[in-house]
């Protein structure tokens, strides 16, 4: 691993802390949230599954 991968891996791990942490003080439903993330996960699979089909 070269020390710009490196320091990548370490600014994504930060940036996902402060994802969490800003997400956290919202104090919102996991469980809504998960679903909703889910679903976007879904439409995101089936539009690129689409286009697949598609050809383009």
């Amino acid at each position: 691993m070269t020390d710009l991968a490196a320091l990548q891996m370490v600014s994504l791990i930060g940036w996902l802390v402060v994802a969490v942490a800003a997400y956290a003080s919202f104090r919102l439903d996991w469980k809504k949230s998960v679903r909703m993330a889910l679903l976007w996960i879904v439409i995101f699979v089936g539009v690129a599954f689409l286009f697949s089909l598609i050809g383009g």
